[in-house]
């Protein structure tokens, strides 16, 4: 199949997922190792558009061969990739085991969450727990920026936190008289580490439900870390 117009009807439909309203049960896979990964995990792929005259995919039935001109209409990036997928979104189930578990609350930034879910599955965090106003989980920067890790941890998008009663939950935050450090912090068993935004840090209602608050150690000369970095710090350490 070849589309090469960019008002093309499925070329439209496309292009509205770079919209969070539009992407209910659709998401927008870019870029040629995105794509494989996600095919390699078992993501179903809808529509798969590949740039003419390349080999990439080629025995892919769902595949589209297309302009550079298209690509760049249904891409978030400024210059277009090679291939752009429509894949469906996946659903996980909350297990027993999760032990290890990191929640976000009101992360704006994309590429952040998606930085922080790569490091997660580095450093083998069971799950992590979106919270409050926090970006969409399938917007096309935190897609690109988990770089094909997406799909390789559960992400969970919860109001209700009682499913956390019998863990330890820690508060991270900057230095205070009722903090440890993070060098001195020994994580329980059961730990779900909380994280706030970099504008405005966590909300009163989880520092109230926090049985310990954390603080990394750094020197006097910087302010704050960036909300990835603190993240990977306090999951290294979860690791260990």
């Amino acid at each position: 199949m070849k589309i090469t117009s960019v008002n093309n009807e499925l070329v439209k439909e496309t292009a509205k997922l770079l919209q969070k309203k539009y992407r209910k049960d659709l998401f927008l896979l870019e870029g040629v190792k995105c794509i494989e990964e996600a095919i390699s995990s078992g993501i179903e792929i809808v529509h798969l558009f590949v740039y003419e005259g390349s080999d990439e995919f080629k025995n892919y039935e769902n595949r589209i061969e297309t302009t550079e001109a298209v690509l760049s209409k249904i891409s978030s990036t400024e210059t277009p990739p090679k291939a752009v997928a429509v894949a469906k979104k996946f659903k996980r189930e909350w297990a027993e085991s999760f032990k290890k578990v990191v929640l976000l609350e009101n992360i704006k930034d994309a590429g952040n969450l998606g930085t922080i879910l790569r490091t997660a599955c580095a450093f083998n965090i069971d799950a992590v727990v979106l919270y409050g106003d926090t970006v969409d989980l399938y917007n096309p920067k935190c897609v690109r920026s988990a770089v094909g890790n997406l799909w390789k941890i559960p992400v969970f998008e919860m109001s209700d936190l009682s499913l956390f009663n019998d863990y330890e939950r820690v508060a991270t935050l900057p230095k205070a008289d009722n903090t440890i450090w993070l060098k001195d912090y020994t994580p329980a068993e059961k730990t779900l580490v909380m994280f706030g935004s970099e504008a405005e840090g966590l909300s009163e209602y989880l520092k109230d439900s926090a049985t310990v608050n954390v603080t990394i150690e750094m020197s006097n000369k910087v302010e704050s870390l960036n909300l990835s970095i603190s993240a990977g710090l306090f999951m290294y350490k979860l690791a260990c």
